[in-house]
């Protein structure tokens, strides 16, 4: 076992249980899976996750480890906010969302969101002099909260004393998950 050894590492992800992007959740989870990673998935129910390919088409179902309700921050390296339109649009309205993404903030653990995951963070009140990327249509929220929005296959922007994962959408997932492995220390 070696300090990078990401089996000793926690990452929570958060979820709806209906619309979440198939590949924004599946791809990471299963890569740090792989790792030896423990990945929980906190949905907004014990009920399965039935996740979308493309906002439209059915794609895999996924069972929660737990609720957004029972998840508790501290015992997590890091945030993973996958997209999907209905799935975001409905996970920042959560009470849960917003302290579960403070508590890394205020905590300066990474927080990683993709494409409409970061709906959560301008919720939550967190992009502000943060620079990051989104779907495009999340541009104007993200200035509107004070974040510098760029068109970048990945930003990670580490201002504030916490660092901020980001990606556009699932075309990312490659540079998005390494950049996550970096911010888990994951030696290859």
């Amino acid at each position: 076992m070696t300090e990078n050894d990401v089996s000793k590492r926690n990452v929570l992800a958060i979820v709806t249980n209906y619309g979440v992007e198939q590949d924004e959740l599946v791809v990471p989870v299963e890569h740090l899976r792989g790792w030896g990673a423990q990945v929980d998935i906190a949905a907004t129910s014990m009920d399965d996750i039935e996740t979308l390919v493309g906002d439209k088409k059915p794609g895999r179902t996924v069972r929660p480890d737990l609720t957004l309700a029972d998840a508790d921050p501290a015992g997590y390296d890091l945030l993973l906010v996958p997209g999907g339109t209905q799935n975001a649009d409905t996970l920042r309205l959560q009470e849960p969302t917003t302290k579960i993404v403070r508590a890394f903030r205020d905590s300066g653990r990474p927080v990683a969101a993709i494409c409409h995951g970061s709906w959560a963070l301008v919720e939550a009140g967190v992009v502000e002099g943060k620079r990051l990327t989104s779907y495009a249509s999340l541009k104007t929220d993200i200035g509107n909260a004070g974040g510098d929005w760029t068109d970048a296959p990945v930003v990670v922007d580490d201002n504030g004393g916490w660092k901020l994962i980001t990606s556009r959408n699932p075309g990312d997932l490659d540079p998005f998950v390494r950049e996550i492995d970096e911010a888990l220390a994951v030696s290859r």
